[in-house]
């Protein structure tokens, strides 16, 4: 009883309420942590491998592959800028300019600094195109494509402009520059959108009397090189060496205080040419007035010192200004009085005469009688005018002009026509016909000469009066000069020295010279071509010139058309010299198919060689000899007297 007793405890009373204890703050759940180290370790490993890699980075860019990311640090920093030389000047044998260069600005971009990451601006080619587009004249889809090349440095965007011109894209490049600035110190992106537009030093090639001695001088290409005339056979001495310059840039600018390195260019040499400005000018003139008169397809004068072979003038009409070749016709911009090809027609019988004097087959005072019409070869040959039969001096002869009279003259030269005919081939051959004049102008014509077994019959008796044979404008004052100093040719020159970097002046080479005839023999046609302008039946009357002895000779020819090949229309001549009997000036003169009014070489080229050689012969301060002329005859009385024979001539052959 006593243990149930203590197991089961009294019931306490129904009505007493239960109490509860207070309890204290519930103890809360905690969880245990491991150890800290291993992620310590972790944490330590990441940030060792991370600096090992910058150190392995740094090692790269510092000493394993310093160099090549020093260039490419140095490419993106410092930009090469080619310095123009400075091409040499030409001018003429005063040192009066004629072909000159200005300054000019190449105006080039760097399309990496239009990238958007470079500009900071997405659309940069296109915002740069429309602002440089109106300035330098270009289309702006063509700039945007040039602005917006891949893989490049550098894009020429325009050449050789002018001063105003970079100074307008200078002050723009300036404005935005500026906001650029601006916008940076705003913690904007600083766009800048002509940061990559560079000038580079240039030139421009002027020519201060416009279309002056243009064929002579020639052109330069849209590149700067010489493209025609001088400029391009002297390219390489007047164009000189360009240099370089290396600067630091930033922006676009440069660094004024960061190295640059420099290399200098290297100026062209100057020409001095033998031509004298004035007396180009008064050629010039002369001849396009004339050309124009006549409406002739071109003309041509040359002036030549008659001691020297120096050309003081050598005139083309029609010409071209080589500073608008926009407006140039192709056909005039080269140099026509060496390029074209003619046949001379009656000046050409100077040297058939210096050969049968030389030969002494016969002497001025040598009677030819002259009928109206000569049977030779295959054709009937006539003067340029009916006459009765002429009785006259192989003087005469050349002072008529007389065609029949030149064949009967030559066919003295040999026993039989081809003996003849390479005596006279010879003589031609020695006065320069067919050769080059030495002059080694780009595009000159060395002229036609055949062989003698080469002549057709025909040929065989054309070629005496100047038919059959074909020659430039310079080949045909040369043989006048070269009968004027004595019998002694002298190859024609163009160029008198360079003037170089150091201001030297180095004289070109002495010209070659050869005996062509004795001196008698040039002094005895001296006198023969005198009568030619002095009589009254002479064809050169209108070359003469108050108080001056002159010398010359007309010419006529029948001219091949260069379409069809076959002859249609004229070239009318004159070529001659003064004072006559101590010659200093040859002129010749030209004018391929005049069509309107005369086409004499006397009634349209004498008047040109008149005006010509009087303004040559003032500038020159060549005074009149004040001696009187020889008065050679150029008839004879018809009483029955000996004459020239013709050679015994051969059987025809086949021919034109």
């Amino acid at each position: 009883d006593r243990a149930r007793a203590t197991a089961r405890p009294a019931a306490r009373p129904a009505s007493r309420p239960a109490t509860r204890r207070p309890t204290g703050p519930r103890t809360p759940h905690t969880i245990r942590l491991g150890s800290p180290r291993p992620r310590l370790r972790l944490v330590g490993v990441g940030l060792t491998l991370v600096m090992l890699a910058f150190v392995v980075r740094l090692l790269q860019v510092q000493a394993v592959d310093a160099s090549a990311f020093s260039a490419e640090a140095s490419k993106n920093r410092y930009t090469n800028v080619k310095l123009a030389a400075e091409r040499g000047e030409i001018t003429d044998r005063r040192g009066v300019a004629l072909a000159t260069s200005v300054d000019a600005y190449d105006i080039t971009a760097d399309p990496k600094m239009f990238t958007p990451q470079d500009s900071k601006a997405p659309d940069a080619p296109q915002q740069a195109a429309a602002l440089l587009a109106p300035i330098l004249g270009k289309d702006v889809k063509e700039l945007t494509q040039r602005l917006s090349t891949k893989n490049s440095r550098y894009v020429v965007l325009a050449q050789r402009q002018t001063p105003q011109v970079w100074n307008q894209i200078k002050d723009l490049k300036r404005v935005f520059a500026d906001k650029a600035a601006a916008d940076k110190r705003s913690n904007g992106p600083g766009a800048n959108v002509l940061a990559g537009v560079f000038k580079e030093t240039s030139s421009k090639r002027v020519y201060p009397n416009g279309d002056l001695a243009a064929g002579i001088l020639g052109y330069v290409n849209a590149e700067g090189r010489g493209a025609g005339g001088l400029e391009s056979s002297l390219d390489k001495k007047l164009s000189g060496k360009d240099g370089e310059i290396t600067y630091a840039q930033s922006g676009g600018r440069q660094v004024p205080t960061a190295d640059s390195n420099e290399k200098p260019a290297v100026p062209g040499d100057d020409i001095e040419l033998t031509i004298d400005r004035d007396i180009q000018w008064a050629a010039q003139s002369a001849i396009a007035e004339q050309v124009q008169k006549s409406e002739a397809d071109r003309g041509y004068v040359i002036v030549q010192d008659t001691r020297t072979g120096e050309v003081l003038a050598m005139a083309n009409a029609p010409g071209f200004d080589p500073n608008d070749l926009t407006r140039a016709r192709s056909a005039a911009m080269g140099n026509a009085a060496l390029q074209d090809v003619y046949e001379p027609g009656s000046t050409a019988k100077v040297m058939s005469m210096a050969a049968v004097l030389e030969e002494k087959k016969a002497t001025p005072e040598t009677r030819v009688e002259v009928p109206n019409r000569l049977h030779r070869g295959d054709r009937l040959f006539k003067d340029d005018i009916d006459h009765p039969t002429w009785y006259l001096t192989l003087n005469g002869v050349l002072a008529k002009s007389s065609n029949i009279g030149t064949i009967l003259a030559t066919g003295q030269l040999g026993p039989t026509q081809p003996e003849a005919n390479e005596v006279l081939h010879s003589y031609l051959t020695k006065f320069g016909i067919g050769r080059p004049t030495g002059l080694n102008y780009p595009g000159e014509s060395r002229g036609i000469l055949a062989a003698p077994k080469d002549w057709s019959t025909s040929q065989q008796y054309t070629i005496p009066f100047g038919q059959g044979l074909s020659l430039n404008a310079m080949q045909a004052a040369s043989v006048y000069s070269t009968i004027a100093n004595g019998g002694v040719r002298i190859e024609p020159t163009l160029i008198r020295g360079t003037k170089g970097p150091d201001g030297r002046f180095t004289p070109a080479p002495a010209p070659e010279q050869s005996r062509v005839v004795s001196a008698e023999t040039a002094k005895t046609l001296a006198e023969m071509l005198e009568s030619v302008v002095d009589d009254q039946e002479g064809t050169g009357t209108k070359a003469r010139i108050p108080g001056y002895r002159v010398g010359g000779k007309t010419g006529t020819s029948n001219r091949v058309d260069p379409a069809t090949g076959r002859y249609k229309g004229y070239t009318a001549s004159f070529a001659g010299f003064a004072p006559a009997d101590n010659p200093r000036i040859t002129v010749y003169c030209a004018i391929q198919n005049p069509t309107k009014g005369s086409y004499f070489g006397g009634q349209i080229c004498g008047p040109i060689y008149k005006k010509v050689m009087e303004f040559a012969l003032k500038t020159l301060q060549v005074a009149p000899t004040g001696t009187a002329p020889a008065g050679l005859p150029v008839t004879y009385d018809a009483a029955p007297q000996p004459a020239a024979q013709p050679a015994p001539q051969p059987s025809p052959q086949p021919g034109q």
